[in-house]
This record gives structure tokens, sequence and C-alpha cells, in this order.
């Protein structure tokens, strides 16, 4: 049974030494991007290009299927390189050498036991952030204790039917709550060093076409459940990729009163660290080119 993988809320069972997973990879550490990457939130990246930026790695594969998914090329096609547990350590280094803020682990759910390997080779000075949809166990997080400094995750939906509908995740939300509660018992506090974060949890949320009232329910979770005071990040960065074209619900992006709809209420809300985003974000210049190099960096 210690073979089969019940790493993420799908609870495949598979053998991943034998066939693929939800997430369509096998137990080899697959990468499809090794950057620094300025346009993470400011506690992450920092404020302008010029600084050194995070330290990104970008898995392949994923245990979500958005239909909007910006980085589909990845996360669906499974584009990408496997590397060994090793190797992964020594990107870690390399990055840390570079001078990037933290190693910054994109979409790593379903890698979690050979990042936890490759950190008891290598772990780092610098912090290291787990950057995920939200879509974990509790159990999963759990593991990542003494390991993982920072979390900054995904609260999509509220509503278990948009959920199924762009996700095929209708227990999403109830995962990615007890998924956040564990991740608070993880980093019971929220920690900061000449402005950027060193320890803690950042919640994204993508405002999405005609969802203001879902966004609205997120919001108000957050703020009666993780407390007013909780880091919160609002994109309006969404722009219709991948099948989204084809849902008449979000083939669009968003209106600028739906974006001012959910920030003005969670000013409402008496929320107190809330990052907001201008219209610039919303393009596909700023999502990384998969079809390029993986990486200048040697392995």
């Amino acid at each position: 049974m210690e073979n089969l993988c019940f790493i993420c809320p799908r609870k495949c069972g598979v053998d991943r030494n034998k066939t693929l997973g939800f997430c369509k990879c096998n137990n080899n550490v697959k990468i499809a991007k090794v950057m620094l990457h300025h346009f993470e939130e400011p506690p992450i990246s920092g404020d302008c290009e010029s600084q050194n930026g995070s330290g990104a790695i970008f898995f392949s594969g994923c245990n979500l299927k958005c239909c909007y998914c910006q980085n589909s090329e990845l996360s669906h096609k499974c584009f990408g390189k496997e590397i060994s547990v090793k190797t992964l350590a020594d990107i870690f280094e390399q990055l840390e050498a570079k001078g990037a803020y933290n190693i910054n682990l994109v979409t790593p759910t379903h890698f979690a036991k050979q990042i936890v390997e490759a950190l008891k080779i290598y772990k780092p000075k610098i912090p290291v952030v787990w950057n995920t949809s939200g879509y974990e166990t509790a159990q999963t997080i759990k593991m990542l204790s003494g390991y993982v400094d920072i979390f900054l995750t995904d609260f999509k939906y509220f509503d278990d039917n948009l959920a199924k509908e762009f996700s095929l995740a209708p227990d999403y939300a109830k995962n990615c709550i007890a998924a956040i509660k564990q991740m608070r018992k993880n980093v019971p506090e929220d920690v900061f060093e000449n402005g950027l974060m060193k320890k803690g949890i950042i919640i994204r949320h993508l405002v999405l076409p005609n969802c203001t009232n879902d966004s609205k329910k997120v919001l108000s979770f957050i703020a009666e459940n993780f407390g007013k005071d909780s880091y919160v990040s609002l994109m309006s960065q969404y722009v219709p990729m991948a099948d989204a074209f084809k849902n008449e619900k979000i083939n669009r992006k968003i209106k600028p009163l739906e974006y001012k709809i959910v920030v003005n209420f969670a000013k409402k809300l008496d929320m107190n660290n809330v990052f907001v985003q201008d219209f610039e974000s919303a393009s596909e210049a700023f999502t990384p080119n998969f079809k390029e190099q993986i990486s200048d960096f040697k392995f």
C-alpha cells in the first residue's frame, strides 16, 4: 500500500512507479521552468524587476483541471523534463546562490514526498514557499512542517458547483479550508523582514467573470475563520485561456466593476492586509513562456 498515491484529495490510489496519476505524472520529479520570478506578490518577489526576485521552480502536471489554466502547457500537457531528487536539491542551492529571496515551489503537491526528500538533502537558508492551488489534504500539509516556511495558497471557490464546472473538483472548498487550517498550525505567525515574508500564509483569490458572489463568500469565510488580519491577494489578472473560451460564463476578462465589487467588499469586512492588482496584470505577457528553454541554470 505504501507505493500507492494518496498525496492529494484525488486519492488516485495508483502506483506511480508503474502508471500515471490523475496529475499525469509518475514518481519522477518533472519540472517545466526554473527562473528568478518578479511577478508574485511584493512580499514574495520584491517590489520591482530590478530586485532579485523569487526563485521559482514550476513543476509539470497538476491535480486540478482548471479549464482556464494559464499554465496549461505544463499542467494539462505535462511539458517538462524529468530530474532526480538530488538534482532538485542542487537547483535549490543554485537559486539561493543567485540571490533569490526564496525557493518558490509552483504547483508542487503531487511531488510533495520527493520535495521533502530534496529538502532533506539541502535545506536553503532562505524561505521555502509552497505555491499551491489549495487543493491539498491536511495530512500532506502536516508532512511539510519544518520544511516549508511560507504557504502561498489559492482559495479558488466556495461554491462546489463552480469548482466542479471549472476545475473538476467538487470537493475543493472543504479540502482547501482544511489545508489552510493546517498551514496555520505549521506556521502560526506571519513574519516579515524588510518587506519580505519570512514565514506565514498569503491566501490568493482570482476573481472570475460572473462570479463576484462566490468571491464574497470566500472573503467572508476568510475574515470569519482565519481573521481580518489574514494576508489576502485579490487578483484581477484573469485572462481566458485553454478551454475557457468554450464556457460563456468565463470566456472574457473580468470587468472593472466586478473587481471593484470584490475589493469594496473586502473593505466592508475591514480586512486589513489585502493586496490588489491593476488591470495591466490581465495580460498573457505575465505568463512565463514554457516553450523556451527550461532554465539558464545547470542541471
